[in-house]
């Protein structure tokens, strides 16, 4: 079995170490991690690379409103402008109108890199609308990455179309490898001219799913494999899913927390189903780590959101806005600009590497959480009270690792801190030690003081890593000297549905 595990991770790109046999690579892999042509798919692929999505943008477009399967936890008919969900859409999109607001995204902004199909529905229930769209962005755009994501109920029957297209990125969401709980999760899929329910629904879904998954990896195309954690539901089964899709050559597992809030209409939202605490995601994510990369910086975002991971900037390439712009596709201009960003990204990189040097020779199985408000480029260059979310990294004396994020409602309202969304805010970075920011007030300065975590804007507008480290040598220094005495922090709410537009 190792050496099957062994060739399979080779075919991917990764080799692997250590006696868990985890593939050496992932997304928060760097250019010497990974072999030169698994890195040239994903340096620059936001969602499949960590140290990617601080630099480089992604787009959704909408052209697959319709599915093959019902889940628990969706509702497409809901849609507010400033949420973040998936299967959420302000419009849809024919792939004539997509290619044209792609064209005008890539124009405006050159670090977008990546071209998703996400839904709303089911990019492979709508096979004609989504492989046309990729055509015609091949012959329009072709440095663009092809991405498409699927519940993988129809995967098996398109493996061909994707390589075709030059889709080397597929995500699957996978949330069981057992019928029986898979049957609390699916009420019904559509198969084969008819609706299939219960157990037998969900056994048809899963051998589809394993079975797209093992294709795709067969001919060299990255998947990654979505999981959503629904607590007393399939926390405790998605170490069965790890295993299973790591098997199957899978690159990447992102499990999410559960999106549960009532106002969306969902049946898991309605009946009271809670979704996952931040330490409960966290304690999951780091168990199935041992056995496979995870990918712990996903934003769960809308099938039609534009921009960093992160941002949506949708609302400015509105059908009705894009159809009256004269756009002008310069790859020449694209490229020169993402050479600059390159140049930012290793410096980045450089200045983690110095930091970390400085921590050779230490050793303390201390560690601790720490918050960043950051509008990207690997910096903390948000003010505390502008921030939508924060970028949360755990810093041990093997370096700074993201773990996550966190979103939030906006404190500041337009001139004055909106003091109930303070405590939300609170709420969740509760478990950090500190919060990075560019700048803060003095009301939630003292106000996160009293909560016990420790306001820092001494290294506003510097790369996130490097100073991560930094502080927490000088922590480590405190504890070993009695100034501060070191301590668990409590547990924190994974906000749902906060705000991610102001």
């Amino acid at each position: 079995m190792d050496d099957i595990m062994q060739k399979m991770a080779e075919h991917k790109g990764c080799g692997t170490s250590g006696g868990s046999g985890k593939a050496s690579c992932g997304s928060g892999a760097g250019e010497t991690d990974l072999p030169p042509e698994i890195w040239e798919k994903v340096k620059n692929h936001p969602c499949y690379s960590e140290e990617a999505h601080h630099h480089y943008a992604r787009m959704h477009v909408a052209v697959a409103p319709a599915c093959n399967i019902q889940c628990n936890y969706c509702n497409r008919k809901y849609d507010c402008a400033n949420e973040s969900r998936p299967g959420v859409v302000s419009e849809r999109l024919t792939p004539e109108q997509a290619t044209k607001k792609v064209l005008a995204v890539a124009s405006t902004i050159p670090q977008m890199t990546v071209l998703g199909i996400a839904g709303p529905g089911d990019a492979l229930a709508n096979p004609a609308k989504t492989f046309k769209t990729f055509e015609m962005i091949m012959e329009t755009a072709p440095d663009i990455k092809l991405c498409l994501s699927t519940n993988g109920l129809a995967l098996p029957d398109y493996v061909d179309e994707i390589a075709k297209y030059n889709v080397d990125h597929v995500t699957i969401t996978i949330n069981m490898v057992d019928p029986e709980v898979g049957a609390k999760i699916y009420p019904w899929i559509f198969w084969e001219h008819k609706r299939v329910t219960g157990v037998e629904a969900s056994r048809i879904l899963s051998e589809r799913q394993l079975k797209g998954l093992e294709m795709l990896s067969e001919r060299g195309i990255l998947c990654k494999v979505n999981s959503v954690m629904i607590p007393g539901i399939n926390d405790e089964h998605l170490v069965e899913v790890n295993k299973a899709v790591k098997s199957r050559g899978a690159f990447l597992h992102n499990i999410m927390p559960l999106i549960s809030a009532p106002e969306h209409g969902t049946v898991f939202g309605l009946n009271g189903q809670r979704g996952p605490s931040a330490q409960e995601l966290k304690a999951l994510q780091d168990a199935c780590e041992g056995e496979m990369n995870m990918m712990r910086h996903c934003r769960q975002c809308r099938a039609d959101a534009v921009g960093l991971l992160g941002e949506d900037r949708s609302a400015e390439f509105t059908t009705e806005k894009i159809m009256e712009m004269d756009v002008q596709y310069d790859l020449s201009s694209r490229q020169a600009y993402q050479a600059k960003v390159e140049e930012e990204r290793q410096a980045t990189v450089s200045a983690k590497k110095e930091e970390l040097e400085s921590l050779a020779g230490e050793f303390t199985d201390i560690k601790i959480l720490v918050a960043v408000a950051t509008k990207g480029g690997g910096r903390i260059n948000e003010h505390f009270g502008h921030a939508k979310e924060f970028q949360v990294y755990e810093l041990s004396t093997e370096g700074a690792k993201f773990v996550g994020h966190r979103r939030v409602d906006l404190y500041c309202q337009g001139g004055y801190g909106e003091e109930d969304a303070l405590e939300t805010v609170i709420r969740a970075i509760q478990d950090c030690t500190a919060v990075f920011v560019s700048k803060i007030g003095g009301c939630p300065k003292n106000d996160l003081i009293k909560a016990g975590i420790d306001p820092v804007d001494q290294y506003a507008l510097e790369f996130i890593e490097k100073s991560a480290i930094a502080y927490f040598k000088d922590y480590l220094a405190k504890v070993k000297s009695g100034e501060i005495e070191h301590s668990e922090r409590a547990d924190a709410t994974i906000r749902q549905g906060a705000y991610i537009a102001a």
